[in-house]
């Protein structure tokens, strides 16, 4: 199972970056994917979740409304578009995947497969 998360780098206040999480090795369908991200010094927090098979999603509520979490099936990759940047998003982003049952879960421990992360850094 590999997760290959790309697309950070550096955005101002304000600005906007995509993310894509490629999945491998295993059945997205079957998968429920997620960002996480984590700060220096801080806990690992997730940031928004997707159903491969039904592309139902949830968000964390610091990003609700200025992030938006997608899915290609036929690529099996997920995207995480982000608006509005702040410098609070800063951060180290992580993909991650857990077999799907239909309740969407934002905590770390209930996910068993991660890719590598990818900074984002919104600084002026």
């Amino acid at each position: 199972v590999q997760l290959q998360a790309s697309g950070g780098g550096v955005a101002q206040p304000g600005g906007s970056l995509r993310l894509s999480c490629a999945a491998s090795g295993f059945v997205p369908d079957n998968y429920a994917i997620a960002w996480f991200r984590q700060a220096p010094g801080m806990e690992r927090e997730g940031v928004s979740t997707i159903s491969m098979r039904d592309g139902t999603t949830h968000y964390a509520y610091s990003v609700n409304g200025r992030f938006t979490i997608s899915r290609d099936s036929a690529k099996n990759t997920v995207y995480l578009q982000m608006n509005s940047l702040r410098p609070e998003d800063t951060a180290v982003y992580f993909c991650a995947a857990r077999r799907a049952d239909g309740v969407h879960v934002l905590v770390a421990y209930d996910y068993t497969y991660w890719g590598q992360g990818t900074l984002v850094t919104v600084s002026s």
